[in-house]
């Protein structure tokens, strides 16, 4: 598959989503819509550094396809990051910059007709709201289960909790399993692997899709192979 070449990018909006991530949306002008599968993600050329491959960062797509030109992405500020530090301190509405893509193979296939587990930590949710609000907006062939398990610290860190909650009542058979590591709530606390784990009582036939920290990653892939599941059925996107 050939690369997809860079393309001028402008920011047309940006918020900010919790105290340390914010949402960029991007208008690919020469393009009367960019069409992506859910769950790809773009790379972006930030003015850090005189080699170009060090000015490079990919983020996975936080929206749907819905036949614009626009896309959405959500990014945390990450400590000593130089290309989110530039983002974060000189990006504005109206500032053009260098995208590639769409990218990537973490999509869903068109047909699964077993549960599916979407396990995810911090801005891992990205593509994964991408891919549930997909399958809403298309109607496509409903899954016999959807859970979202999704870790992260505390309440404040929440992101797209509201659009989750309202999924949770547009999709039949989704469940939405936020979790939290550091902060006691109504809901349930801890780190991701305990949930998945306890919903897999009988080895049903499954597929698991993993996004978020190398760590978490690693450690899901042993404990679900550990389950007796075969390696095949366990897709990753990695970030850092």
């Amino acid at each position: 598959m050939a690369l997809a070449p860079w393309r001028k990018g402008i920011f047309t909006r940006i918020t900010q989503e919790t105290y340390n991530t914010r949402r960029y949306w991007i208008s690919i002008p020469e393009l009367d819509r960019f069409d992506f599968q859910a769950g790809q993600f773009v790379t972006l050329e930030f003015p850090i550094h005189e080699k170009p491959a060090r000015r490079w960062r990919s983020y996975s797509i936080a929206s749907p396809p819905n036949g614009t030109n626009e896309i959405e992405l959500v990014i945390v500020l990450l400590e000593g990051g130089a290309g989110t530090s530039w983002l974060f301190n000189h990006a504005k509405e109206g500032d053009e910059i260098p995208v590639r893509g769409p990218q990537g193979v973490f999509t869903l296939p068109d047909q699964i007709d077993h549960d599916l587990f979407l396990i995810c930590t911090g801005t891992g949710i990205a593509p994964f709201r991408s891919m549930l609000q997909n399958i809403r907006n298309t109607g496509v062939p409903q899954y016999k289960n959807i859970y979202l398990i999704y870790g992260t610290r505390t309440q404040k860190d929440f992101l797209y909790h509201h659009d989750m909650l309202q999924l949770g009542k547009d999709l039949k058979n989704f469940h939405y399993l936020p979790t939290l590591s550091r902060e006691k709530w109504e809901g349930r606390t801890g780190y991701v692997h305990p949930v998945y784990e306890e919903l897999i009582t009988a080895k049903q036939p499954a597929h698991f899709y993993l996004c978020g920290w190398k760590e978490m990653i690693s450690e899901a892939k042993e404990r679900i192979t550990a389950l007796g599941y075969e390696r095949k059925v366990i897709h990753q996107e990695l970030y850092g």
